[in-house]
């Protein structure tokens, strides 16, 4: 309530100022900044507008049940992958694309990359171990052993390597894949990712959202299966990952980083993780949170493409003028 009045009486003040001072100066610049702040209200406005038809688009896309994706019997099929059956769909024909969703997903978070990329490439798709249609009851689960799962599957439909895609904990798996079977990634391109489980990397207002359902599920000694599985989960959200910096100076295939600017990852966060590759490149999206692939759909297809067709390109010394 405070920072909503705070941000009101802030806008109001700034409104006062701004008419204060357009009064002081000649008819035609009055004229001119009316128009560019009335373009820029106007702009904002319709573009929270936009986003909420978007969220609802891709959500009511998933819940229609004419979405394919995830639940195809023609092309999903179960491998037996590190002792437990992992579900994966197969798109397309091409160059080997592996693309791998975040905590709690599955690949119907995809909607709007599958039937892009599987125009060229050959788009291979899976439920992560504990998601989806991947059921393990095991007790644990980490980053590390989820990479391990992808590269084992690559070479169960032998796979040699495959341009990666990862979003979110999709993307530190993308990472832990090139860094633990570096074999297995001709290039990564990865969004919403981070190496550590704490404020420099998540924002604070994060950790509120998350560690109330973790401590509940830690302080309820007898779970419902699906509990178990909840805790899983959440537990990666808390307390993973955990990859060294100089791990990161192991990957050396070309990497797109990207994040949102209001990312539930910090950018400084983003930019780390790009200082430390080797050959990487940034793309930070304005007014954009975590969903990078769904809200920046079209650029994000686009750019990522480009980026797995183009040669990767060293900019230092004098190239950094142009």
């Amino acid at each position: 309530m405070l920072i909503r009045f705070y941000r009101r009486l802030t806008t109001e003040f700034s409104i006062f100022i701004f008419y204060s001072v357009l009064f002081t100066i000649n008819n035609f610049m009055r004229k001119l900044l009316l128009s560019i702040v009335t373009f820029f209200f106007f702009h904002s406005f319709l573009y929270s507008q936009d986003m909420a038809q978007v969220r609802k688009d891709f959500e009511d896309q998933l819940k229609n049940g004419k979405v394919p994706y995830g639940s195809n019997p023609a092309t999903g099929k179960f491998y037996d992958i590190r002792g437990f059956k992992m579900y994966c769909e197969i798109y397309g024909e091409g160059q080997p694309l592996l693309i791998i969703h975040g905590n709690g997903g599955s690949i119907n978070n995809f909607i709007y990359q599958i039937p892009y990329f599987s125009k060229k490439y050959k788009v291979i798709i899976a439920d992560s171990r504990a998601q989806g249609k991947s059921k393990d009851d095991g007790d644990s689960l980490s980053y590390e052993m989820m990479a391990d799962d992808y590269g084992a599957l690559l070479s169960a439909l032998k796979v040699d390597s495959a341009f990666v895609i990862g979003w979110s904990d999709g993307g530190i798996e993308g990472l832990l894949l090139a860094i633990r079977h570096p074999e297995k990634v001709k290039k990564l391109a990865i969004t919403g990712a981070n190496i550590v489980p704490d404020t420099t990397a998540v924002p604070q207002e994060i950790w509120d959202v998350v560690m109330p359902s973790y401590t509940a599920l830690k302080n309820k000694a007898v779970k419902t299966p699906q509990e178990k599985n909840e805790w899983k989960l959440v537990q990666l959200l808390a307390a993973q990952p955990h990859i060294p910096i100089r791990d990161l100076n192991k990957i050396k295939i070309p990497t797109l980083v990207i994040g949102g600017d209001h990312d539930v990852i910090k950018p400084s966060h983003t930019l780390l993780i790009f200082q430390n590759i080797p050959n990487a490149d940034l793309w930070i999206l304005p007014n954009s949170g975590h969903s990078t692939p769904v809200v920046y759909k079209d650029d994000f297809n686009k750019n990522v493409d480009n980026f797995f067709s183009i040669p990767f390109r060293k900019i230092e010394k004098e190239a950094r003028f142009f």
